[in-house]
Parts: C-alpha cells; sequence; structure tokens
C-alpha cells in the first residue's frame, strides 16, 4: 500500500499551505502530494490525472476536504465510486472521519459512507448555488443604484466633436473620421451615437 495526497486550490493566487501541512501532519512525503491550481467544475486537470494513473489497488488518498476532490456534486460522486469499487483505492478525508472508506468495510460501513458523502456534496453544491445567487443579486442592485461595472471608456480626443459633426455633414467618411480620432471605425460609430443620444437628451 502507498499513501498518497491531492491538494487543490481555485487559482494560482491561492495558497495551498494549509492544505499542504495537513499531508505532512499524516506522514505523506512531498514526492507523493499531488498539486492542481485549477477550478474543481470538473477532474479534467493534470496532476490529479497523473495520480489517477499512478495509483493501484489498497493505495490510500488523502484529501483535506470533500471541495477539494471536486465542486460538482454529481462528478464527486461518480469520482469516489470509481476510485473505491473500479480501482480498489481508499479514500480519506481528513476534515470528515466518517469519510475514511478504510473503516467498515461491510455493507452497513459502506451505506453510512455513502450517505455522509452525498449530503456534503449536496450541502457543498446548495452553498455554491446561494453565492452565485447572492452575486447576481448583489450587481442587479448595484446597477439599479447606477455602479457602472467594467474598464471606463477612452477620454474622447480634441478633436471628436468637429470630426463627428463632419462625417454627419457627409464631409469626410467613416473610415477617415476614425483614422483622425485615432479610434477603430466600430468605436467612433458607437461614441458617436453616443454623443448624439447625450445631445438630444440635453435639448429636452
Amino acid at each position: 500500500m502507498t499513501e498518497y495526497g491531492y491538494i487543490r486550490v481555485s487559482s494560482r493566487e491561492q495558497n495551498e499551505d494549509r492544505q499542504l501541512i495537513a499531508m505532512h501532519d499524516v506522514g505523506i512525503d512531498d514526492s507523493r502530494i499531488f498539486l492542481d491550481k485549477q477550478s474543481g467544475k470538473d477532474f479534467e486537470r493534470p496532476q490529479y490525472k497523473r495520480l489517477i494513473r499512478k495509483m493501484k489497488k489498497d493505495d490510500l488518498l488523502y484529501v483535506k476536504s470533500i471541495d477539494r476532490l471536486g465542486r460538482n456534486y454529481e462528478e464527486i460522486l461518480q469520482q469516489w465510486r470509481f476510485l473505491t469499487k473500479n480501482k480498489g483505492i481508499d479514500i480519506v478525508v481528513l476534515d470528515m472521519p466518517l469519510l475514511d472508506t478504510r473503516r467498515g468495510k461491510d455493507l452497513m460501513g459502506t451505506f453510512l459512507s455513502d450517505i455522509v458523502l452525498q449530503v456534503l456534496s449536496f450541502v457543498a453544491e446548495n452553498e455554491r448555488s446561494n453565492i452565485r445567487q447572492r452575486q447576481a443579486e448583489g450587481i442587479a442592485a448595484a446597477k439599479a443604484r447606477g455602479v457602472r461595472f467594467g474598464r471606463p471608456p477612452k477620454t474622447l480626443p480634441p478633436c471628436f466633436d468637429d470630426v463627428c459633426k463632419k462625417w454627419k455633414n457627409g464631409e469626410i467618411t467613416g473610415t477617415k473620421a476614425a483614422e483622425l480620432c485615432g479610434m477603430p471605425l466600430s468605436s467612433f460609430r458607437y461614441r458617436a451615437g453616443n454623443a448624439e443620444i447625450s445631445a438630444m437628451c440635453r435639448q429636452k
């Protein structure tokens, strides 16, 4: 039996030290710890796939928490069953002692482990859904207050108004107008349209 550790953080900016310390505490050497700095939305992660190819029957896999293994409810369950049933690997979730497949190899132990896994996976996914909903509601509320998202538009060149008038009077082409303003043609037309709307609003 060989023991391995799997660590995942969602981005390169996040720190994996907490998970690394947990692996060292149970005696996993750095050479047997596999780390992905990637979202857990699926299992298409290079280090995870490399780990699975390396592990053999009766090996033991440690993860700090269930959401480090993955973040998709259905895929976590599928992957758990693939590892434990198809590959014959044991899994220990350090933050949840009930999720330790070395214990209770009988039918009741497997049944309890499956129930705990399904409940935890559902709760994790439900919380992510709630976070996404709260974010969407927060953005909608901010937009209603007039908050603008994204980069502010670039400052228009001093010649823009004069060039815009010449273009609207047919004195120059749109391509020439955009060139004089140092803008792409699509940007010039968009900003010219906005300027016209603003002028109409001021006249009312």
